[in-house]
């Protein structure tokens, strides 16, 4: 039974990353819109395209304006009179201040003025190390402008976008759009995964690590129409094949059930909800498995794709009356049900999936009738389809053979440089060889043990200069001095292992948290150095982003994003206080505290399976799982963390936070009743006496679905087993937490025997507007290594889909 995510984002739409969640009554944050060669400003469908002459928030490089005199009368506005060239490589700079999922929309329009034509250009454009555009031309006779839509997820302070041009011509663009997705809640980073052979038996991660290139937007059964974030939506009558039995359905004129199934009024427009294609059975013929309605889309080949699917049942008179199958390049991969999630009519929702091309350059995607549903027939409302941008190479572009060239020689005379160092170091080596305590780095980081762990500040100025860090995000202490007031004491929010931890304010007022090391805590260079390699290789919705670092005059600090909930176990007891609740502490509800599980497991999912064979935490323990605004959790410090096994996606993990979250006290406490003192024990004990509800934090009393408590209280059982081999892979236990979270949000009762792998599955769809974000991080599973919660807003609803397995 294959496990299909829905992901609640807005089409983040992808990025992808599953996707966003947004709210009716939500406003851009960051955004950008300019207007390119101009100093005029543009009001065009609500936005207003602030000319590039106006310098803010933004810079460009080396360029020249360009503008036509006569009027694009095929053009809505007079966005399209002027142009920036570039001649010479240069960027377009936005400053960033929300990190999260941005489209970024670069529009071109050629014309002509004087003796320059910008259909002449020729040239690349780049961001993040991706290419957007390779190899560009843009056709003359184009009566409308190109606009190229991109998903990605943005979490530095700076986005540039690149303009490269080819050979002895240039580059140019017409205006850009840089905004973030409104009230994102990225759900997921895996997805089901089909290939040209059908549904593969792998899971595709890491695509919120993409940038998505929007290449087909299709409204199935409706007209041309645009949406809330300006995505234009057409209609699917050139997809479509010849002689299939489709036909458009009675568009619907009730109101549409937003927020119920995980869609919302800004995952698509309302029109792609209310009109469908349906499948045209000829009723004296009856229905048939070999009926259905398939459409082809043109793509790249061999390349990969995340599809977004949009479904809302209106249709049906009943909820339930109709199930189907899906398929992809002719072959079955799901069935799909989309009414037993809500019981609703017209509820619209939809499913992510990643699809590979194969070498014909087209996509095939179909559905059909199921002859166990109540009624034969099937349909669709929407179809997105976004392609994975390749990574940049030098390599690739023509006009840098020259540079190529240059490369060679300036590469071969460090070489030998560098062989001379070698040999020089090695003599010395011999001549001064000292004993060594501590191991070699593992993995891609070092990791130091023992002695070593613990490195003088006078002796740090030598051991970091060896060392490669990411000088993108080294920060000069002046600035970090500005931000805290030279380390204020009233700026001082915490205290921990690596030392003080305090609120600032950046000079682009981002708030950020600073951790400055102390070494009498025991924590010093190796501790620092892992916590940069290791988050500036990493990002992740559940984990805490690093915005710099800083190792200047015997500093060592760290700069993060600012989490202003604190630490998860703030919000469970209070540790002076002999684990009772502080009646200042925020009360956290059971679905909170399951969507907090959740999600971290989701983070630490994400950190086993990463490239490099993966990264053990180490050490999650509630005081490590942080929470913003919205009580999204994600893991922070990672210091002791390091290299995992090659088969990263098996390691078993053993949890006690789980209790830790049930319970609300400590692991260990003191207590004159020897069973009370070890939290894992104690839990056990009542759970094999299934008496679990006797030991739960009072606050949760008459707050649980009992039938969600068992199944909670299962899940750490399986993960508290002595042998490592009998406890549950990471997304074993995502999967059972998600059925837990399920059973305390419906009605559904299953008999004690059963478990998730019966028939029917949970789908992670976008959470209700009045929900907070929180979604995938870490799980905090406790033990000796693995542990964290983080709130997943996404409403896990059940949805029967039988997969081709």
């Amino acid at each position: 039974m294959e496990k299909l995510h829905f992901l609640m984002v807005l089409f983040l739409n992808l990025q992808f990353p599953s996707f966003l969640l947004l709210s009716s009554a939500s406003a851009l944050p960051t955004k950008y819109f300019i207007n390119c060669g101009s100093v005029s400003n543009i009001s065009l469908s609500g936005r207003e395209f602030v000319g590039d002459m106006n310098l803010g928030s933004f810079s460009f490089g080396s360029s020249s304006a360009i503008n036509t005199i006569t009027t694009n009368s095929s053009t809505d506005s007079s966005l399209y009179q002027t142009a920036r060239i570039f001649k010479n490589q240069a960027s377009f700079d936005f400053h960033i201040t929300d990190f999260g999922i941005y489209y970024v929309r670069v529009h071109f329009f050629p014309f002509s003025s004087g003796r320059t034509n910008l259909a002449d250009a020729h040239f690349d454009v780049s961001a993040f190390n991706f290419s957007l555009l390779s190899n560009f031309r843009i056709q003359d006779n184009s009566n409308s402008p190109l606009i190229k839509e991109y998903l990605l997820t943005i979490n530095a302070t700076k986005l540039s976008i690149h303009f490269t041009p080819r050979r002895k011509s240039f580059a140019f663009v017409s205006a850009i759009e840089v905004f973030l997705v409104p009230d994102q809640d990225f759900v997921e980073d895996d997805f089901d995964l089909i290939t040209p052979s059908g549904l593969s038996n792998d899971r595709y991660y890491g695509v919120r690590s993409q940038v998505l290139l929007t290449i087909h937007r299709v409204d199935v059964g409706g007209p041309q129409n645009s949406d809330s974030l300006w995505r234009n939506w057409i209609p699917d009558d050139k997809y479509r094949l010849p002689g299939e039995s489709g036909k458009p359905c009675v568009r619907y004129e009730g109101t549409l059930h937003y927020n119920v199934n995980g869609a919302n009024n800004y995952s698509a427009s309302d029109l792609v909800y209310k009109t469908c294609r349906e499948l045209n059975l000829d009723s004296s013929k009856g229905s048939s498995n070999s009926s259905k309605i398939t459409w082809r889309f043109d793509v790249s080949r061999s390349a990969t794709h995340l599809v977004r699917l949009h479904f809302c049942d209106i249709i049906s008179k009943n909820a339930s009356d109709v199930f189907f199958n899906l398929f992809f390049y002719g072959k079955f991969t799901h069935m799909i049900s989309t009414n037993n999630i809500s019981q609703l009519l017209a509820a619209p929702l939809y499913y992510d999936l990643v699809v590979e091309s194969d070498d014909s350059g087209s996509m095939d995607i179909s559905v059909g009738p199921r002859q166990d549903s109540k009624n034969k027939t099937a349909y669709l409302n929407g179809v997105e389809i976004m392609e994975f941008m390749r990574e940049s190479s030098l390599v690739d572009v023509p006009g840098n053979k020259n540079r190529r060239h240059i490369y060679v020689i300036v590469g071969t005379v460090c070489g030998v440089a560098f062989v001379f160092i070698v040999m020089v170091l090695f003599f010395l080596g011999i001549k001064y060889k000292k004993a060594k305590q501590g191991d070699e780095g593992v993995g891609s980081w070092p990791v130091f043990h023992g002695k070593d762990a613990t490195t003088s500040r006078k002796g740090r100025a030598n051991a970091s200069s060896i060392r490669s860090l990411n000088l993108e995000l080294k920060m000069p202490l002046l600035e970090i001095q500005d931000a805290t007031h030279n380390f204020d004491p009233k700026l001082l929010i915490g205290e921990g292992g690596f030392g003080k931890v305090y609120k600032a304010t950046l000079q682009n007022g981002m708030t950020v948290a600073v951790k400055r090391s102390d070494l009498k805590h025991g924590q010093g260079l190796p501790e620092f150095e892992t916590e940069v390699l290791v988050l500036s290789k990493i990002r992740h919705r559940h984990l805490v982003s690093l915005i710099g670092y800083c190792e200047e005059r015997s500093e060592m600090i760290l700069v993060y994003e600012f989490m202003e909930k604190g630490t998860l176990r703030d919000h469970l007891y209070d540790q002076n206080e002999k684990s009772k609740r502080s009646s200042k502490r925020s009360k956290l509800s059971w679905k909170q505290r399951l969507e907090i599980c959740i999600g971290s497991a989701k983070g630490l999912h994400y950190l086993h399976t990463c490239s490099n064979g993966g990264i053990i935490h180490r050490d999650v323990k509630s005081t490590n799982i942080l929470l913003n605004k919205n009580y999204v959790a994600k893991v922070a410090d990672f210091g002791l963390s390091k290299s995992g096994p090659n088969d990263p996606d098996h390691f078993s993990v053993g949890i006690k936070v789980l209790l830790e979250v049930l319970c609300a006290r400590p692991a260990i406490i003191n207590s004159t009743k020897r069973e009370e003192m070890n939290l894992a024990e104690w839990g056990m004990l009542w759970q094999k006496k299934g008496q679990l509800e006797s030991i739960i934090d009072p606050l949760l009393v008459g707050d649980i679905n009992p039938d969600s408590l068992r199944k909670f209280g299962e899940t750490a059982e399986k993960c508290l087993k002595g042998d490592g081999a009998s406890r549950p892979t990471m997304l074993d236990v995502i999967w059972d937490l998600e059925y837990a979270l399920q059973l305390h949000q419906t009605l559904v009762h299953r008999e004690p025997h059963e478990d998730t792998t019966t028939n029917a599955f949970f789908v992670e769809l976008p959470l209700l507007n009045s929900i907070p974000d929180w979604e995938n991080n870490d799980l905090l599973i406790g033990g000796e290594v693995d542990g964290s919660d983080t709130t997943d807003s996404g409403v896990f609803s059940q949805l029967r889909v039988d997969a081709a397995r």
